[in-house]
């Protein structure tokens, strides 16, 4: 992975290369490699994300149909700079 630094602004370059990880699902797979998960563990687990899943679907679903409300999103906010 590379990433450029501009300018000597490797505050910058940083975030860029913090930003990229966070895409690939690097930080997820440190998390994950950094101690051994047993498989009955992992089938858990796996078993949970698809309910979280399938849960999100439906109720996205439901929304889009009419049943549920649509979630109301936040007002945008101006930040001083």
């Amino acid at each position: 992975m590379q990433v450029l630094v501009r300018d000597n602004n490797v505050d910058q370059a940083l975030r860029v290369l913090k930003k990229k990880m966070q895409r690939e699902g690097l930080f997820r797979e440190m998390k994950a490699r950094s101690a051994y998960e047993k498989p009955s563990e992992k089938r858990a687990r796996e078993k949970a994300e698809a309910i979280r899943r399938s849960r999100k679907l439906a109720r996205k679903k439901a929304q889009r149909e009419g049943l549920l409300p649509m979630p109301k999103k936040a007002p945008i906010v101006a930040r001083a700079r």
